[in-house]
């Protein structure tokens, strides 16, 4: 089983020798600098390698072991886990008879298994652990990182009610866009219904938060506190039907008023010939109204 590719490797191990250098020659040259108002240059130069070559050492060893202690957080609460259990069982039986101890056990064992909600409270915090590591598979496979290997930083899950919620801390080379055409994916890796992210900081961008749901609990009913408010000497009142609205209407029997509109007087006035040609020289078109019509019918 490979622990670190070897992709990672080979690029922590340069990241380690370019910072062993810098760090050797920056603090080789300022100790040098310092020195050399209190000594002679030629000593000052002989006290800034002495100082600035084990500086790079530390710096060389930190960088060159960083996938180990990522590595290392990424299993840190199972390794507290299990060495709490492991001192808790060396203590109890070299300080406590055998009876005791399988009683002590069977308690410890027993309690969290027979009781309901300490059982789903350590199954939840369970799947925090799991999803953890799922996660880390999802940018380990299929997830593009960037060209040294280096993963997102998993820093920490809390149970929710609908699943769990995760708190990311992303690489150069990703983005919460990268990562939204792949939720899909990330459900099925994670054995979740569905996986939401989201940006946890708006002043960061890299600091994103995945919402892992599992279960849905809107669908339960919900007893609400107002029944109990409610005082049972209170009158009821009598809702009164709403008035039946007719449907399927006929139009032809639907009563409606006929309205005419009153004639006008013409008086006095004649109406205006129209013209015998038109600016073309051409009999203008015949128009329905004649004299003896009552233009009051047109209008």
């Amino acid at each position: 089983m490979t622990v670190i590719e070897a992709r990672v490797h080979r690029s922590w191990a340069r990241n380690a020798r370019m910072a062993f250098v810098l760090t050797a020659v920056i603090a080789g040259i300022l100790a040098a600098v310092v020195a050399a108002s209190y000594m002679h240059p030629i000593l000052a130069l002989f006290v800034g390698v002495f100082v600035g070559v084990p500086l790079g050492g530390i710096v060389w060893v930190l960088v060159r072991i960083w996938p180990v202690i990522r590595l290392l957080w990424w299993w840190t609460p199972e390794i507290i886990l299990a060495g709490l259990l492991l001192t808790g069982w060396v203590q109890l039986a070299a300080n406590t008879p055998t009876l005791v101890t399988l009683l002590v056990v069977a308690l410890v064992v027993g309690v969290p298994a027979g009781v309901t909600p300490v059982r789903r409270r350590l199954v939840a915090w369970g799947w925090c652990l799991i999803v953890r590591h799922r996660l880390r598979v999802c940018f380990a496979q299929f997830i593009i990182a960037n060209q040294s290997g280096s993963l997102p930083l998993i820093l920490w899950a809390v149970p929710t009610p609908v699943g769990e919620r995760v708190w990311v801390y992303l690489r150069p080379g990703l983005s919460v866009k990268d990562l939204e055409g792949r939720l899909d994916k990330i459900a099925v890796t994670c054995h979740a219904s569905t996986v939401l992210i989201e940006r946890a900081s708006d002043g960061n961008s890299a600091y994103v938060r995945f919402d892992i749901k599992r279960r849905e609990v809107l669908t339960a009913n919900v007893g609400s506190p107002l029944v109990d408010v409610i005082d049972p000497d209170t009158p009821t009142l009598v809702e009164q039907a709403p008035p039946v609205v007719p449907t399927a209407l006929d139009l032809p029997d639907v009563q409606a008023p006929t309205i005419t509109l009153p004639k006008q007087g013409t008086g006095d006035r004649k109406p205006a010939k129209p013209a015998a040609t038109t600016a073309n020289g051409t009999k203008p078109a015949a128009t329905s109204a004649d004299a003896d019509d009552d233009v009051s019918d047109w209008i």
